[in-house]
């Protein structure tokens, strides 16, 4: 007989409660959220703990490895997804999850991103777009739109920003999808359905950090920011039709790309084989 659990029973038991808590986020900070989202995909897959790996780089979304009762990896910056594909070319039976930001992934670590892309390796990288670098000082990173002020765009910055799932999906990732902080319970389907796609899977999570870039630009607290996020995102399947002046300020949420290619880690197993070994 199926028992049903407890929201707070299905969160704690993959947490370590004895490590670091209560945590270093700022009060209405978003990656709590996506640990929430995070676990709860996990359950829903029925996932053995000890079978799943979770990495990050630095930053503030990187210290989600210290709290969850996995195996955890916190490396060096922007190297996460390195560190990822050898534990995943190591293990390969192993679920490979990847935590980092908008600065980690897209900026020091964007050749490891691209051809993990290209590679198509079997992990799921869940990258948490705050528009900012939020641990090391508020500086503008890849996702910093056009005329936002950071700690080092102290006019504006007027670089153009990368559209992360345009870069995923261009690349050659298998799973490309974007969900917020606002709609967790559709960011814990999106994480769900990168975790059992086969090949690589990026989600870009759309997140607040109200203690830099809100309050560097003006646009209030982390409720303010997340009803900016609530208001300003379109789900895919509802944008389908729609003339372009009703997209215009809009982001697009959902499965935004997917399709079924050859995959890393068995690519590699079939030349092993051909040379007479095997991987575990």
């Amino acid at each position: 007989m199926h028992v049903q659990k407890l929201e707070s029973e299905v969160i704690h038991q993959y947490l370590r409660p004895k490590k670091k808590f209560p945590n270093v986020w700022c009060a209405g900070c978003g990656n709590g959220i996506v640990m929430g989202a995070l676990i709860r995909a996990i359950d829903s897959l029925d996932l053995d703990k000890n079978e799943v790996v979770v990495v990050s780089g630095i930053g503030c979304s990187s210290r989600m490895p210290v709290y969850l009762d996995f195996c955890t990896l916190h490396t060096t910056h922007g190297r996460a997804i390195a560190f990822a594909t050898g534990v995943k070319v190591a293990k390969p039976r192993l679920k490979v999850i990847v935590i980092t930001g908008d600065g980690d992934c897209l900026a020091i670590g964007g050749n490891h991103f691209i051809h993990a892309c290209r590679r198509n390796i079997d992990i799921t990288t869940i990258l948490i777009n705050n528009k900012i670098y939020g641990m090391t000082g508020g500086q503008f990173s890849p996702t910093t739109p056009g005329g936002k002020i950071g700690t080092t765009a102290p006019y504006g910055n007027y670089e153009k920003q990368f559209d992360p799932v345009k870069l995923a999906a261009g690349a050659g990732a298998s799973y490309v999808a974007r969900g917020t902080v606002y709609h967790a319970q559709q960011l814990e389907k999106l994480i769900a359905g990168g975790i059992s796609k086969k090949g690589f899977a990026v989600i870009d999570c759309i997140s607040n950090c109200h203690t830099y870039y809100g309050r560097l630009n003006k646009e209030g607290d982390a409720v303010a920011m997340i009803d900016w996020i609530k208001k300003h995102a379109l789900n895919v399947r509802s944008a389908e039709g729609l003339p372009p002046e009703k997209l215009e300020g809009k982001f697009l949420t959902g499965l935004i790309h997917e399709h079924d290619g050859s995959e890393f880690c068995d690519e590699y197993q079939k030349l092993v084989e051909s040379k007479g070994g095997t991987l575990k």
